[in-house]
Formats: C-alpha cells, sequence, structure tokens
C-alpha cells in the first residue's frame, strides 16, 4: 500500500476543467511528525468578500460561510471536490492536499455585519467544506469568526465532523444562551473500520458521538447528519446511528443520499472497486436505479432527489426510527431579533 493510499481518500488527480492559477504559499510550521505523515500545502486565499450567496432554489439558507477551500479530512465522496477546480487545481488528490486558507476571514466577517445592509439571518458555517479541518488547530479561523457572531449576535449553524468543535465550547455556549446557534454533526457510519477507509482524517464515530454529549449536556441545539447515505454501504446502519445519536443527546436528524457530480463519479468509482471490488457492482447499480440511468443528475429540484423502491424504503426507515428514539419531536428557530451593530459603530467616538 503506497502512502498515498495510506494517508488520503482519493489515489489520483482527474482532468481539471479549467486553467491553472498561481498562489502564494502559506508558510506555517509543522510538527516533524507532521511533515512526515502530511504533505499538504496550505496557500493564502485573498478573497475581499467571505460569505457565499446560495442562489440555489433547493437550498433553505441564503448564505454560507467557509474558512478553507479544500478539505484534509479527505472524505471520498464530497460533493466539494470539483470546486476545486474553479482554483486551477484538482478535485481528486489536491483537494485535500492543497488548501486555501481565508486567513482574513474574521475582519471580512465583521465587514459585512457593519454593512448597513446587511439584514441578520442565520448563516451556514461550512456548506461546503469543514471548518473544523485539522488546520483549523493551528490557524483558530473558525474560532475567530464565532467571537464576531457572537459580537454582533447574528445566528450560525455549524456542519462538521471534527471533534475540535468542543475546543470552543465558551463561544457556543454563550450564543447558545441566547438561541444564536445550533451544530449538525455529520455521522456517516459507526464502523471505524469503514470511517478509515471514506473519510480518512476525519474524527472517529466515538468522538463525534461525545462531542454531541457534551454539547448537549450545555444546552446547545445539536443533532445529525447521515450524509451521504450510501446504498449496500452504510444504509443499514440508519437504524444504530440514530439511536446512538438520540442515546447520546441529539435532538434532531437528516440525512442526504450519495451525490456524484462531476469527477467524485470517476474518484469514488476507483476508491470503490479498490476497496469494495466484491460490492462495487452492486452500489453502482442502485445508485443507477436511484437515478433514473445516472450517476448524477446536476438540475435543481432533482439532484437531490431519488426515485424507486429503494428510496421510499430508505424514508420509512428513517422516519420511523427518529420516531422510535424521540428525534425531530420539536421544531426550533434561531432567533434574529437580537442583531447588534449601532452599539459597536457608537463605541468608536
Amino acid at each position: 500500500m503506497n502512502e498515498i493510499k495510506k494517508n488520503r481518500g482519493a489515489t489520483f488527480n482527474p482532468q481539471n476543467r479549467f486553467v491553472n492559477n498561481n498562489y502564494e504559499l502559506l508558510e506555517i510550521e509543522l510538527e516533524e511528525n507532521e511533515i512526515k505523515k502530511n504533505q499538504t500545502q496550505f496557500f493564502v486565499d485573498k478573497t475581499k468578500s467571505l460569505l457565499s450567496k446560495n442562489d440555489s432554489p433547493d437550498i433553505p439558507y441564503q448564505y454560507s460561510l467557509n474558512p478553507y477551500r479544500g478539505c484534509e479530512h479527505g472524505c471520498i465522496y464530497c460533493y466539494a471536490r470539483p470546486t476545486h477546480e474553479y482554483l486551477g487545481f484538482s478535485s481528486g488528490i489536491d483537494f485535500e492536499t492543497k488548501i486555501m486558507v481565508k486567513l482574513d476571514a474574521p475582519n471580512l466577517l465583521e465587514k459585512e455585519f457593519q454593512n448597513k445592509n446587511w439584514i441578520p439571518q442565520l448563516i451556514v458555517f461550512s456548506g461546503n467544506t469543514d471548518c473544523y479541518q485539522p488546520i483549523e488547530r493551528k490557524l483558530k479561523i473558525t474560532r475567530e469568526c464565532l467571537k464576531i457572531f457572537l459580537k454582533y449576535k447574528n445566528p450560525v449553524s455549524i456542519i462538521t465532523k471534527n471533534a475540535l468543535i468542543k475546543r470552543d465550547i465558551d463561544i457556543l455556549k454563550e450564543l447558545a444562551s441566547m438561541n444564536l446557534v445550533s451544530v449538525f454533526v455529520s455521522l456517516t457510519s459507526l464502523k471505524n473500520d469503514l470511517i478509515n477507509k471514506m473519510e480518512v482524517r476525519t474524527s472517529r464515530p466515538q468522538e463525534r458521538l461525545e462531542v454531541i454529549q457534551l454539547l448537549a449536556k450545555e444546552n446547545i441545539n445539536v443533532g445529525i447528519n447521515i450524509a451521504p447515505i450510501i446504498p449496500s454501504l452504510n444504509d443499514e446502519e440508519i437504524p444504530s446511528i440514530l439511536k446512538a445519536a438520540s442515546e447520546y443527546g441529539a435532538k434532531f436528524a437528516s440525512y442526504v443520499i450519495l451525490r456524484l457530480p462531476y469527477s467524485v463519479k470517476d474518484i469514488f468509482e476507483n476508491w470503490l472497486n479498490e476497496e469494495f471490488p466484491e460490492r462495487s457492482a452492486k452500489i453502482i447499480n442502485k445508485i443507477l436505479e436511484m437515478k433514473e440511468g445516472k450517476l448524477n443528475n446536476p438540475n435543481f429540484f432533482e439532484r437531490f432527489q431519488t426515485k424507486g423502491k429503494y428510496i421510499e424504503v430508505i424514508k420509512l426507515l428513517f422516519r420511523m426510527n427518529c420516531q422510535k428514539y424521540g428525534l425531530n419531536k420539536e421544531n426550533f428557530f434561531l432567533r434574529t431579533d437580537l442583531f447588534e451593530r449601532d452599539s459597536y459603530q457608537l463605541k468608536l467616538f
């Protein structure tokens, strides 16, 4: 087994659809043991605007925030991989090893909130790549952004599969006391061996459950997202995942069926053939069945949709087990009426 195979999700770089760009390499001191196993390069992202406005009519939020572009977690199925091609990189190994870092993110976020045209509303933290991926431990960009959310009392919803979020429990508790935060912990499997292959650098399942337990104990709105559900691979775990999440304090749950946009199809199929050759054909056929003969449908309102008997079983299985384990019993809404801007402007004088 080669070094890439041991430490990365993808094993090759698919052809980029676009033109290469030039970037400034970010100098970060790494420990000797990190350098040996981690050949990641970090580049300065000099973006002048931080919030990504969502124009997709089938996504229920308008703005998301991603401090990092590319993700060391290396989840083989990640739908965000093709976005790296817009940067001149590949969606394969490059996505995991060439990370764009928005060092000025906290300042840019504050400028957004100081803009008189900003309407207080929910911002999703990590709609694309995980805001708590490994380098966050050193750079603390996510933590500094959370301080800005607290300062202006703007609601935020966080999506992560990294236990590093526990570091910021102090800020999350303050946000939660005003009903300004919710956390979705991505939990795709309870099996370490599957996670080791499918999400190579993420926190292990037990660590994620302990995150849920800690957040719930501090009265922070926390739930799980089984994302993605992959037919004939982790779908049988739906009941056990929901049961475990409930036992550790989760209040809500959701799921997403596997999506394979653009080159992710090739990366995922290659991975399946290497890791699960005996099941590869069955899994692919199930996906084709759900997607009416395609591995992906990019059209709005159709890309998240699946059809057929299989998906009806999944819907029923998910709903019945949510009811059984007391998940999704209550609706909750984060507050927007507490937003403060003028008080901070006045303090400048």
